[in-house]
């Protein structure tokens, strides 16, 4: 478990609770690694889709995943109801990374920390295309 630079939750201007499910642990009785991603991008999407008005279905732009990082410092398990930080790191003219935080509900210091990052391409062709005006907006809001 990482030690260093852990995030706190006052670093975060969007949160969204997410309930661990019975699936999220492991043989060894905690969040699995690999389960911190689906949270990722749950927290992300849902900014998205709620803020930025994201069509997932018919949307002629959508985000593509290029990079991902987390680091992990407190173990957590099902049941248990986490709280995911967001905010904007880095903003540019296709391409957003994103910094999330993973917290106990009420904890100050994230148990998980990481970074995920989204280019924006054309739904039918797969190139890089701007960031949508609605979408940038929300982006711009939690941008730090």
């Amino acid at each position: 478990m990482s030690k260093e630079s852990i995030e706190t939750r006052d670093r975060y201007p969007h949160f969204l609770s997410i309930q661990t499910r019975w699936s999220d642990n492991d043989i060894y009785g905690h969040v699995n690694s690999v389960t911190y991603y689906s949270y990722f991008d749950t927290v992300v999407n849902c900014f998205l889709i709620d803020q930025g008005g994201l069509d997932i279905q018919t949307g002629g732009v959508i985000g593509v995943a290029v990079e991902t990082m987390c680091k992990f410092n407190k173990p957590l398990a099902y049941p248990e109801v986490l709280e995911a930080g967001l905010r904007v790191g880095k903003l540019g003219h296709s391409s957003v990374r994103y910094e999330i935080g993973i917290f106990q509900e009420g904890a100050a210091a994230a148990a998980a920390m990481g970074h995920f990052v989204h280019v924006f391409v054309d739904r039918a062709t797969g190139r890089p295309a701007p960031i949508p005006d609605a979408i940038r907006s929300a982006l711009e809001r939690i941008k730090v």
